[in-house]
C-alpha cells in the first residue's frame, strides 16, 4: 500500500454501503476535532473502475463533505482483496477507534450472513465474541431479527436502550404492528419491565381476539389517556397497563365495579381512603389518611380507631369485598 494520497470527494462513491455499519451515530466530538486540528488519520479506499470505494472512515468522510473540502487524505489499497476481508479491516478499525451501537451490532452481523454468507456457526463463534456479544445462537437470532427491524423502531430501541428479551419479542409483532406500537409506546415512560408487561397484554389480546394491535390502541380508553395533556408519562403508563389488563381480563372490571360499591356501603370518613392490592393480586388492603395540621392527624387517627369497631368493616376484612358481590 502506498502512502496516503490526495483523492478528490467527487471520485468517491458515498452511496456504496458495502462497508458501512453506521447508524445514527453522533457526530458532533468528531466533527469539532476535524475543525478544530483537521483530519488526523487517512480514510481507506479501494480503487474500483471509474471512482473509489470506501472502507473505513464513512463518518468522516461525510463531514468533511459537509465542511466542503475538495479533497480527503487517503490510503489506497492496490492489492486485491475479497469483500470479506475488507469488512472485516472496517469492523476492526471501528472496533479500535468508537466501538458499535446495538444496531449497529445488528447491521454487521447480518451483513457477516446475509451479504458475505458466512455460516451461522462461524458467525456465532468468530464475529459475535468479536463484537462483545454471547457465542449462541439465541444472540445471533436477536441481532438478525433487529436487523431486519423498520428505521423507526431500531431509533426506538437505540433511544431507549431497550434490552434483548424486549428486542425478541418485539421481532414477533408484524411489520404493520410495530408501525402503530412505536408512537404509542413513545408517548409512555415505560421501564423494562413495563415494556415487557405492555407488549405480552398486546400480543395476547390480539391473539385471543384474533385482531391487530392497531385495533386495540384504537381503543377509546388508550386514545383518551394518551389525549390527556396533563397527565404526566408515568401516570399514563400505569393508567395504559390498567385498561389493557381489563381488556385481557375482563373479570378486573367487574371486580373493581364491585369494590367501589362496597367502599362506598363502609361510609368511610372524608379524611380516610381504603384501597385493594394492586390489580387485586393479593388479599392485603391499603388504608390512606389525609390531614394538614396535627388536629386533622388526631381526628383521622381517632376515626381510624372507631372503624375498627364497625360491624361492616369487619366482615368486609375478614370475608373480602367479593362475598357480596
Amino acid at each position: 500500500m502506498k502512502p496516503a494520497q490526495m483523492i478528490s470527494l467527487k471520485e468517491i462513491d458515498f452511496s456504496d454501503e458495502t462497508f458501512s455499519a453506521n447508524f445514527r451515530p453522533n457526530l458532533q466530538s468528531l466533527r469539532s476535532s476535524i475543525e478544530r486540528v483537521g483530519l488526523i488519520q487517512p480514510v481507506l479506499l479501494r480503487k474500483r473502475s471509474g471512482h473509489f470505494q470506501i472502507i473505513c472512515g464513512f463518518r468522516r468522510l461525510g463531514i468533511l463533505r459537509e465542511l466542503g473540502w475538495s479533497d480527503v487524505p487517503a490510503m489506497v489499497l492496490e492489492e486485491e482483496r475479497d469483500d470479506l476481508q475488507l469488512f472485516e479491516i472496517s469492523v476492526l478499525e471501528n472496533l479500535t477507534t468508537r466501538g458499535f451501537n446495538p444496531i449497529e451490532k445488528a447491521i454487521i452481523v447480518d451483513k457477516f450472513v446475509h451479504r458475505f454468507g458466512i455460516e451461522p456457526s462461524r458467525v456465532i463463534h468468530t464475529y459475535l465474541p468479536l463484537l462483545s456479544l454471547e457465542p449462541n445462537e439465541k444472540i445471533l437470532n436477536t441481532y438478525l431479527a433487529l436487523a431486519q427491524m423498520e428505521e423507526e423502531v431500531k431509533e426506538y430501541i437505540l433511544k431507549e436502550e431497550v434490552s434483548r428479551t424486549n428486542i425478541r419479542k418485539l421481532s414477533t409483532f408484524s411489520e404493520e404492528d410495530r408501525k402503530v406500537l412505536i408512537p404509542f409506546l413513545s408517548s409512555l415512560k415505560l421501564g423494562e419491565n413495563r415494556l415487557r408487561e405492555i407488549l405480552n397484554l398486546l400480543d395476547e389480546i390480539a391473539r385471543r381476539d384474533r385482531t391487530r394491535v392497531g385495533e386495540i390502541l384504537r381503543h377509546p380508553d388508550l386514545q383518551g389517556i394518551l389525549s390527556r395533556e396533563e397527565m404526566t408519562p408515568s401516570q399514563k403508563t400505569e393508567r395504559v397497563k390498567k385498561i389493557l389488563l381489563e381488556l385481557r381480563y375482563p373479570r378486573l372490571k367487574e371486580l373493581e365495579r364491585t369494590f367501589d360499591e362496597r367502599r362506598k356501603e363502609l361510609n368511610l370518613p372524608p379524611d380516610i381512603s381504603l384501597f385493594h392490592s394492586p390489580y387485586f393480586e393479593g388479599r392485603e388492603w391499603r388504608i390512606e389518611l389525609r390531614f394538614e395540621t396535627m388536629e386533622q392527624y388526631r381526628r383521622a387517627l381517632s376515626s381510624l380507631s372507631k372503624l375498627a369497631e364497625e360491624r361492616e368493616f369487619e366482615e368486609f376484612i375478614r370475608e373480602g369485598f367479593r362475598g357480596r358481590s
